[in-house]
């Protein structure tokens, strides 16, 4: 298993470009089950999700390759052989859950296994299936499998989501394309992933109107073609990577980057004292004078601040001058990464969802553990700014959602290793 090895105390400086989105790819991938014509994606990020996506696309019987060093993903389901999305391909990742509404809407039928991913909270799959039900779905939970049947197709209709869900959102307008009449999604989330998604599915021939609002309509259309789209940039990877010259100095170039997608973030590190301006070719993030300043956080969905960057913001805070509150309000148990900032030298003070952050002079080095995704990369943010060595060990999470952490920071400066531990 491996490790990442950081020695803090440099200041970065150049350019680092932003992969392709991680969740707007895994939701335009299982697209292609709605056509039996080809669907190509360019910018895709390489991924360990990605692999894991195409796996599951695969064991249905649509054909995935890999094209330019992985950044092409040429796809085609001319050809889909089976019904059943299994348990030990879905449990590795939560967005498998994206192929029900696809093959539900094409064949009238799909067994699709409940997913699995990142222990952060229980993220249940009941919006999605009500959702469905609304487009007159019959579904059985079965076993641990959603057993789903449309006898006769689906059929338009009315969808009022309890709460803004991203994954319910996709699942629901990739079905309703191929649906019998109008369909409307109230409370629709509106992340730049749906409306990158339905942007593909208007070049496959879709009709939805809407998308970036809280109400979506999409009128059903016999068949989709195929179609050829650029996966936008992921804002995740991009806040992360703007918070590494806050937290340990210099300036640096984000190629790619675009302020529309992580304008409440931006806000926020205005307000801690950093600089995001635009270039030529993306985004530069730099110190205005000094010291960063402590600011209060609450996660929301979008446009408000992403709850994947409240992990690398924590981090950023922990050497903030004065105290900070975090509130995390889109998932439980996301702060398993406070305990590893704590060994660190942090201050940090947890109750429930909230999160107490007195800024202390300077963290120090220490071996810590992942607990998930974004808690991996911000322990090694945290490893930039602190003094001697940091061992962040299962990053095996990192790899499902950054591609080569260790060359874009080591090209701006940054101190980083990763070591095969024995």
């Amino acid at each position: 298993m491996d490790s990442i090895l950081v020695k803090g105390g440099g200041s970065l400086q150049g350019q680092i470009p932003i992969a392709g989105a991680k969740n707007a790819c895994l939701t335009l991938m299982p697209a292609t089950l709605l056509s039996d014509e080809p669907l190509t994606l360019t910018n895709a990020p390489r991924l360990s999700d990605i692999r894991t996506m195409t796996q599951l696309l695969q064991s249905l019987g649509a054909e995935v390759t890999s094209l330019n060093d992985g950044k092409v993903l040429a796809m085609s389901s001319h050809n889909l052989n089976n019904d059943t999305a299994h348990y030990d391909i879905v449990r590795k990742m939560r967005a498998s859950i994206l192929v029900l509404g696809p093959m539900l809407a094409r064949n009238g039928h799909a067994i699709v296994s409940l997913p699995g991913g990142c222990a952060i909270g229980a993220r249940p799959v009941d919006l999605h299936l009500k959702a469905l039900e609304a487009m007159g779905a019959e579904l059985d939970l079965k076993d641990g499998y959603v057993h789903a049947k449309a006898p006769g197709g689906l059929k338009g209709g009315k969808v009022d989501f309890e709460f803004v869900s991203v994954g319910a959102t996709e699942n629901a307008l990739m079905a309703a394309t191929l649906a019998k009449g109008t369909t409307v999604l109230n409370n629709a989330a509106r992340e730049p992933e749906i409306v990158d998604l339905a942007r593909c599915l208007r070049a496959m021939g879709a009709q939805i109107e809407g998308e970036g609002s809280s109400a979506i309509t999409i009128q059903g259309v016999d068949r989709l073609g195929g179609a050829m789209h650029a996966v936008v940039a992921d804002r995740i990877e991009l806040g992360t990577y703007m918070l590494a010259p806050a937290i340990c100095g210099g300036e640096v170039e984000l190629l790619g980057g675009r302020i529309d997608l992580l304008a409440s973030f931006c806000e926020k590190l205005d307000a801690t004292g950093i600089s995001v301006s635009e270039s030529k070719d993306g985004l530069v993030v730099k110190r205005k004078n000094g010291d960063v300043r402590a600011v209060n956080v609450t996660t929301e969905p979008f446009p408000g601040f992403p709850t994947d960057l409240q992990a690398q913001m924590m981090a950023l805070l922990c050497t903030a001058r004065g105290t900070s509150v975090l509130e995390e309000k889109i998932f439980e148990n996301r702060f398993m990464h406070a305990p590893e900032l704590i060994r660190m030298g942090a201050d940090i003070d947890v109750h429930g969802g909230t999160a107490t952050v007195t800024g202390v002079e300077k963290l120090k080095g220490a071996p810590v553990m992942a607990t998930d995704l974004r808690a991996s990369v911000s322990l090694i943010l945290a490893g930039l700014a602190a003094q001697g060595e940091t061992r962040v060990a299962r990053v095996y999470h990192l790899d499902r959602g950054y591609e080569h952490v260790v060359a874009k920071l080591s090209g701006v400066g940054a101190n980083i290793e990763r070591i095969s531990d024995q």
